[in-house]
Formats: structure tokens, sequence, C-alpha cells
């Protein structure tokens, strides 16, 4: 099987983010939402061009959105809240077009999959977590039957609540895509609060074991 991508996500302070680019993810998240513990203050350090820095914003002003592309660099944009597929559209006209737009959707127990259709040609990817009381991390799953279903075109990242302990269901999860001919729609995995020893900052031998697993079992 293709390997899936990984993103860290709620990245904060310089010395742990340097520790979590030797682990060589393809992205790396930086939250732009003062609501969040998770909040990025910082300035990033000089890490591997390889891995995608990637700003994550919730209902932030295209021009607030296109200051931290200008100050971090970021090649992806990852927005959170309730942006509008005319927003979307009017922003990848106004970013470079090698920077990837990766819009969230909240899933509970069920989903409509109608409500994709919009963003369908404004947006590189989509991403699926699991729906709170509040944005942002859970540290729980949701029901990933519900993607058997997903009709879309466009690849997508799987996010909410992801730890050791979902490594055999996102393989089960894969396997289904790969048997059924759309092994390119799920992309990658966004991992973030079940590896951290506070917010904000990543257990690094946890993320190791993780990797050292997941890719053994490929």
């Amino acid at each position: 099987m293709e390997a899936l991508k990984l993103k860290i996500c709620g990245m904060k302070e310089p010395a742990n983010i340097r520790q979590v680019a030797e682990l060589q993810p393809e992205y790396m998240g930086f939250i732009f939402y003062k609501k969040t513990p998770r909040y990025f203050e910082n300035s990033i350090p000089e890490i591997s061009d390889e891995i995608k820095k990637t700003g994550v914003f919730v209902d932030a002003t295209s021009v607030y959105i296109q200051e931290k592309i200008k100050v971090h660099g970021f090649r992806a944009i990852q927005l959170h809240g309730n942006e509008s597929p005319d927003f979307c559209k009017e922003l990848k006209k106004q970013i470079s077009e090698e920077i990837e737009i990766i819009k969230v959707f909240s899933i509970k127990n069920n989903f409509d999959f109608n409500k994709l259709k919009p963003y369908e040609a404004v947006v590189d990817f989509f991403l699926f977590d699991t729906k709170g009381k509040t944005k942002g991390g859970t540290g729980k799953t949701f029901n990933w039957e519900i993607l058997k279903d997903y009709p879309s075109a466009n690849p997508f990242f799987l996010s909410g609540g992801i730890g050791l302990e979902e490594i055999d269901a996102i393989k089960k999860l894969q396997h289904y895509f790969q048997q059924n001919k759309k092994e390119n729609l799920l992309y990658a995995l966004d991992v973030n609060s079940r590896f951290e020893t506070e917010p904000g900052i990543k257990d690094i031998e946890k993320l190791k074991e993780f990797i050292k697993r997941f890719e053994g079992s490929n």
C-alpha cells in the first residue's frame, strides 16, 4: 500500500519543533486561533524544506492569512472555521498557486457529503476531524465507517483523536480504499493531542513509536 503522508499539528515551542522536524513528517501545523492553548506566537525555527509548514486558521481574514504566509513561509493553509466556498476561491486567487488549501469539516455521528461539492474546485484537500463543543482537538475519533461513502475526487486528511491504538483501524480503512481502487483519496493522517505531554508540546518517543509501528505494518 502507498504510504500515507503525516501531518503533525499544534506545534508551539521552537525546541520541540526542531525535534519533531527530525522525524520528517510531510506537514507540520501551526495554529493561529487565540482560543486554543496551542495558539502559535513564536518564530518557526529553520526546518527542512521538505516539510510543508501549514498555517491553521479559524474564520480569519484573507489579509491576516496572507500576512502569516509572508512571515512564516507557509506552503499549506488549513481552514478550520465556517469559511465559505467563495472565501476559499478568493483566497486561492490571492495566494501562490503552489500553496495548498485544506478545508476542515467536523463529523459527529453522520455527515452530509453534499456539503463538500461547492468546495471541490476551490480547495486541494479536505480534512475530517471529530466534532466537539469548541474548535480544536477532542482526543476522540468519529465513526470512520462514514468515510467509506466518500464521494469526492479530492484527497482527504484523516484526523480526530488518532493515537497508537488507532493504527489497526487506520490500516483497515486504508485497505478498504485500496480494494475499491480509491487509494489516492485517503491521503494523510493528522495527529495532535494524543501525542502531547502538554498542549502544543509533542511526545517525541510516542511519535517515533507511531511512525515505526505504522510503517512496519505496511
